[in-house]
């Protein structure tokens, strides 16, 4: 798509968000030895958890009574089961790379 496209109103073409995702993941551990590699593994998941949680919340509290409210409430419950596993394995993680992050 062009940019004359775009400036007509066109929408933007769908992101490819699992690409984006391992290049990112590629871009944080390549290199890194098993250990550091799963602490900055754990650290990623226990921010982006966290993000999650937050975001859900704030959508479920503004959607009550709304069609979407179930959903955005579940997504917030899955989320802090999501921050509690993940803090867990930051923290065996970080044992494991010697640190306390």
């Amino acid at each position: 798509m062009n940019q004359a496209d775009q400036a007509e109103g066109a929408p933007p073409p769908p992101r490819n968000f699992a690409a984006e995702a391992d290049a990112t993941l590629g871009a944080l551990t390549d290199g890194l030895a098993a250990d550091q590699a799963a602490l900055a593994l754990a650290v990623l998941i226990s921010r982006a958890a966290a993000r999650l949680h937050t975001l859900a919340r704030t959508e479920a509290s503004s959607r009550k009574g709304t069609p979407s409210w179930p959903t955005w409430a579940g997504l917030q419950n899955a989320a802090r089961t999501l921050v509690l596993n993940s803090s867990t394995c930051r923290d065996l993680a970080a044992r494991l790379a010697g640190r306390r992050d």
